[in-house]
């Protein structure tokens, strides 16, 4: 029998104990799942670990085959100098649709003037006004082609929106329309009436969107970013505002998390602020994941996504 490690905060236990254990026993494992002090740590088999868990480091853990992850996002753990086991990051189901959902719903938010039209309430009938484009006529990019980004890009696709892609390595994605490099991010940001970033947090991503490159988008762009904080450069997106060189951002990630009350983006006119509520791991269908990487573990098979350290992700 091999021993699980939940390495995730005490109150946690609570969603994940049920589904946890049942997905790997439907897997035939035999496991024992044990909390933190449970066990001597060089017996642990595998962790399932969160960063926000009381498990830092893993010097001890000497026998076991790999971390798995609870969380989308490594920046918090792939540097760690006492992780020497494989890590693996959280793709599910759950996580995945979340975010789907979240980015359409902005999208078309943005896409069909929704904001506006709950402002209008002062009686006049504004039907001159116009209507929105078709969203075959708007377009769309995505920043990140990976699993989250990729679902994202043809969901909006599949609603007929002209949806260009970016990503540091070349992608080819059908319906989407792929760029890779630098000069395809400037190519990419030229097209973005509406921008949305699913990229991970690498020195490479750190301030992409910065005064620089908010300057390339067309004028009055909007901005979706559920992916990570530290792409924008807070203080350019700021300025950026305030003169119209960007309409509106909606953030859902931060440097500093939870947002501090005096940041400038809660009052900002042009900023809807939402608490990352965009991709949770959801215990059922994290759950699965986490019993099939180590179904795969126990049967010497490839894990599934698997970080690549000299990337970060």
């Amino acid at each position: 029998m091999i021993r699980v490690l939940f390495a995730d905060k005490p109150e946690n236990w609570g969603r994940y104990e049920t589904p946890l254990t049942e997905a790997i026993a439907a897997t035939g494992v035999e496991a024992q799942i044990v909390q933190p002090g449970e066990s001597d740590p060089a017996q642990i088999d595998y962790v399932v670990y969160s960063p926000q868990g009381p498990v830092q480091d893993f010097t001890a853990y000497t026998g076991a085959k790999a971390v798995l992850n609870l969380w989308a996002g490594v920046e918090r753990v792939v540097g760690n100098d006492t992780l020497t086991q494989p890590l693996c990051r959280m793709v599910d189901a759950g996580l995945e649709r979340g975010m789907v959902e979240y980015v359409t719903g902005h999208v078309l938010r943005y896409h069909l003037g929704i904001d506006a039209t709950l402002a209008q309430q002062d009686g006049v009938w504004r039907h001159d006004d116009g209507v929105p484009p078709l969203a075959r006529d708007r377009s769309v990019v995505m920043l990140g082609l990976g699993a989250l980004g990729k679902a994202c890009a043809e969901a909006l696709a599949g609603l007929g929106f002209a949806v260009t892609g970016w990503s540091r390595t070349r992608k080819d994605i059908p319906g989407i329309t792929c760029l890779s490099g630098d000069d395809g991010l400037a190519e990419a940001l030229s097209r973005a009436e509406i921008l949305v970033s699913i990229l991970p947090d690498t020195p490479e991503t750190t301030n992409l969107l910065n005064a620089d490159t908010l300057a390339q988008m067309p004028k009055g762009a909007r901005l979706v970013n559920p992916g990570r904080g530290t792409l924008i450069d807070d203080d350019a997106l700021l300025a950026a505002l305030d003169r119209g060189q960007i309409g509106h951002a909606t953030l859902d990630v931060f440097r500093v998390e939870p947002l501090p009350p005096e940041h400038p983006y809660w009052a900002h006119p042009q900023v809807t602020v939402t608490p990352h509520i965009a991709a949770e791991s959801r215990a059922e269908t994290a759950s699965e994941v986490i019993a099939e990487n180590i179904r795969r573990g126990e049967a010497g098979e490839p894990f599934l996504y698997l970080v690549d350290r000299s990337r970060g992700y």
